[in-house]
């Protein structure tokens, strides 16, 4: 199929589906990993496109994710879907910790794949899209495996367990019917080695980083307009407990001794809770896609953990951002550094985290201007639903 055909037939394709009836509406299943909400945020614009294409969409989800996309979808159907119960160290070292409770996990992955056949029973299910759920591939249904992490990235010192690990991964994977790589397929990319350095499993297709906020950004030359930024500083917290709230503490304590307009987003959208402190920190404990992102327009930099979500968001918006990588957390520890190499975004870790220094380095990058194309999602969508 040349790709003027194709684009043709994708066009009549979507118009057709999108114009039948409710009773031929396929049932769309999509799960998030349910540690921080970054995994939940990324599938909005998936869910977006699976309603635009004339899907019933049913979410599974727990936890923080499932509140985020509940306030996100109110008019969907939920599913509660319990996840791993995998815990973060306050302090010692992240690789023992995972290694402890490896057994658990895997007992998770299992116990999920089970209550998915439930699920696909009860509720009819055509497809399962699973971000990062190693359990939902089925042999009933299609099933989609979204990551960004191919590889995944160890401590130095546990170095000769990353070629064990990444063919672990690709066997996980490779269970599925597809996997859905959220990045550009070209040396401009935001994942680096996670998704370019090794080769992928079988049917994967890299379909453009994925926001809440793509093509949403402001034109260059208002950027450059000084009166435009109604805050300093816009914190973003986010990730697993327990050090989202050490890393929520250590800033509010050094933004109290500034005399800078700030808003912390606490990345708790469990809670509906606002407060003032001082006359200057505005601390919302979550807010919706639409008053964040007007936020995040309104504000001169960000500062937040460099998940891999977070940072699609903060792209998608053009914007200047200081990392803190969590602690022990390889991924966002590789990405921080990868970025902050490049000179588009400032790192600093968590331990010495120094807000002054931070303010005033950061000035040297330039951030990333890439411009997000829904094309290859649309397209990749359709292709998946005409398979069912």
């Amino acid at each position: 199929m040349n790709k003027k055909y194709e684009e043709s037939y994708f066009g009549k394709f979507v118009n057709l589906h999108c114009n039948s009836g409710l009773k031929n509406k396929p049932n769309i299943l999509v799960c998030p990993l349910d540690w921080g909400i970054g995994h939940a945020t990324r599938c909005v614009p998936i869910i977006n496109e699976l309603i635009e294409q004339n899907t019933n969409v049913i979410i599974g989800a727990d936890n923080r994710p499932l509140a985020f996309l509940k306030q996100e979808f109110p008019s969907l159907q939920f599913v509660q879907f319990p996840g791993y119960k995998f815990s973060y160290p306050g302090k010692g070292s992240m690789a023992f910790k995972m290694a402890r409770q490896a057994p658990a996990i895997f007992k998770g992955i299992k116990e999920e794949k089970s209550l998915l056949e439930k699920i696909i029973q009860e509720h009819n299910i055509n497809a399962v899209i699973s971000d990062n759920r190693y359990g939902l591939s089925s042999n009933t249904i299609p099933s989609i495996f979204i990551t960004h992490q191919v590889m995944i990235k160890v401590p130095a010192h546990l170095k000769f367990l990353e070629t064990k690990l990444y063919k672990k991964n690709i066997a996980y994977i490779s269970k599925f019917n597809e996997c859905w790589i959220p990045d550009f397929e070209n040396e401009i990319n935001l994942s680096g080695d996670l998704s370019h350095k090794k080769p992928l499993p079988p049917k994967s297709y890299y379909i453009g980083p994925l926001s809440r906020f793509a093509n949403k950004r402001s034109s260059p030359a208002k950027s450059d307009i000084k009166d435009k930024y109604k805050y300093d500083l816009l914190v973003m917290l986010s990730g697993p407990e327990p050090q989202r709230t050490i890393l929520e503490k250590k800033i509010i304590n050094e933004l109290s001794r500034m005399n800078l307009k700030s808003i912390v987003v606490c990345g708790k959208p469990e809670k509906l809770e606002d407060r003032i402190i001082e006359d200057k920190i505005i601390i919302h404990s979550h807010l919706d896609s639409k008053s964040l992102e007007k936020i995040i327009e309104e504000s001169r930099i960000v500062i937040s953990r460099p998940g891999y979500s977070t940072v699609m968001d903060i792209v998608a918006l053009g914007k200047k951002a200081i990392f803190i990588p969590t602690p022990g957390q390889t991924e966002q520890e590789y990405l921080a550094e990868h970025y902050h190499n490049k000179r588009f975004y400032f790192k600093m870790n968590q331990k010495e985290f120094n807000l002054t220094k931070a303010l005033s380095e950061a000035t040297e990058f330039s951030g990333i201007k890439l411009e997000f194309d829904q094309t290859k999602l649309k397209k990749r969508i359709w292709k998946f639903l005409d398979s069912i």
